[in-house]
């Protein structure tokens, strides 16, 4: 398993399902738009429906900050559909069943075979701009993601 990823890093591209079975490759957005990599342990559990629905009431924020919000997670395609669809959800949801991105990014928590909630922010050119990672239970705060957001794009 990689070290955690750090700001200053060259974001490692993936490709990975979304909720609609169509693949998202990090490298598309490169040149294009900023993206906020949203690592979250599990569809359905609490902390991260709420979570997931800020991003969705906030997307507008983000949109207009030039940036996608990718949710990712280890759960199913078919999951994210059903949890996309029942929460009304307006972001991607990638589907990382093989946890080969949370270990790419050093965000894989080993004891729950899960990743960690975190937060990346990449910017145009590919780099690693903004990190946070936090406890399981505590949920991130967009403010804080605009905020870096905002640091970045000016």
């Amino acid at each position: 398993m990689s070290d955690e990823i750090e700001v200053g890093a060259i974001a490692p591209d993936f490709t990975l399902k979304d909720q609609d079975q169509k693949e998202v490759r990090l490298s598309d957005f490169r040149g294009k738009k900023s993206v906020v990599l949203a690592f979250y342990p599990l569809d359905w559990s609490p902390v991260c429906t709420g979570e997931n629905k800020c991003f969705t009431n906030d997307l507008p924020k983000f949109t207009a900050s030039d940036t996608e919000v990718l949710g990712i997670s280890i759960d199913s395609t078919y999951s994210h559909k059903a949890w996309a669809d029942a929460l009304g959800l307006k972001h991607r949801l990638l589907s990382d069943m093989k946890r080969e991105v949370v270990k790419n990014y050093g965000l894989y928590l080993e004891e729950a075979n899960i990743g960690k909630r975190a937060t990346v922010v990449v910017d145009k050119a590919g780099k690693v701009r903004y990190k946070k990672v936090q406890e399981i239970t505590t949920a991130r705060d967009n403010n804080d993601i605009l905020k870096a957001l905002e640091a970045i794009t000016g």
